[in-house]
């Protein structure tokens, strides 16, 4: 029997911002277009979170069962290393998909019912990164879908749940975060390039090969950056504060740049996930504070 903390760390709570962070753009955004609306934005950070741990426990169950993490670099493997068994990481995966659907109807009910599909779509793309005969995360396409659901589908739908509209600059918000958030699982994959080659999954960083990855890192934080410039032209200016993420960014880039592997990119997850959060809070607390009257 897996103990909490095992349980805690199967829940590679070092990815949690990634959760945390396209709430908070987003509802910067929709304070300073209209206003925030305190307990909707609660109830999103409740769905995204739990939809994080959910995908964690998922991947944790689909890796474990077709032996990719039987020789893993990195955070605990609950089934992988043995220490839970693949029903039970299963049941916890299902029991957060379970909150984060709850507290995505409450939304739905009070905004748009349309959103009941969008959340759908969301815990079906959760379930297939890595579960089904053809999980989209061995062919390469992990990094779009992160991209669209962790950066574009969060943000903007943070910033409609409190607004009803959508605002152009969410979307230059969604990028920035999309972009870091795609920056994590890129120096995760990066880390587990020779055991996903071994294993047969087919990652992007396996497709690219590791220089190539490490360049895309690169570009991902710049792309981070041009968004928070972006956001700032079509709000205030106020918001290139959020600039301040590249301080823990580029630390993670020196790393990835200098050619390390293995357990020296696993700093790297937890500075990228600082920089994602530190780009939505530094970006949200302008526009809050300075939103028209």
């Amino acid at each position: 029997m897996a103990t909490p903390g095992q349980w805690l760390a199967g829940a590679r709570p070092r990815t949690l911002p990634a959760a945390v962070s396209p709430v908070v753009a987003g509802t910067g955004v929709a304070a300073y277009v209209d206003e925030a609306v305190w307990w909707k934005a609660l109830l999103a950070l409740v769905v995204s979170l739990a939809l994080q741990v959910a995908v964690n426990y998922a991947n944790d169950y689909s890796d474990g069962i077709r032996g990719t993490d039987a020789d893993r670099v990195g955070p605990m493997r609950l089934v992988g290393s043995g220490v839970a068994s693949p029903a039970a990481v299963k049941r916890a995966a299902f029991l957060a998909f379970g909150v984060a659907g709850v507290a995505g109807l409450v939304l739905a009910a009070s905004t748009a019912w349309w959103l009941v599909a969008v959340g759908l779509v969301c815990v079906l793309a959760a379930w297939y990164y890595t579960g089904g005969s053809r999980p989209y995360g061995y062919l390469g396409l992990g990094e779009v879908m992160v991209f669209v659901f962790f950066g574009l589908v969060a943000v903007l739908g943070t910033t409609y749940v409190q607004t009803e509209t959508f605002e152009l600059a969410a979307l230059y918000a969604a990028v920035g975060i999309g972009a870091l958030a795609c920056a994590i699982l890129v120096v995760n994959n990066l880390r587990d390039i020779p055991t996903d080659t071994v294993a047969g999954k087919r990652t992007l960083a396996v497709v690219l090969g590791a220089d190539r990855t490490r360049a895309l890192y690169l570009l991902l934080v710049l792309a981070a950056a041009v968004a928070c410039v972006a956001v700032a032209g079509a709000t205030t200016w106020w918001a290139l504060i959020g600039l301040g993420f590249l301080a823990p960014g580029l630390r993670g880039v020196r790393t990835v740049l200098s050619g390390a592997v293995g357990p020296a990119l696993v700093p790297v997850l937890q500075s990228t996930g600082l920089a994602e959060l530190a780009w939505a809070v530094l970006v949200a607390v302008p526009l809050i504070l300075g939103a028209p009257t």
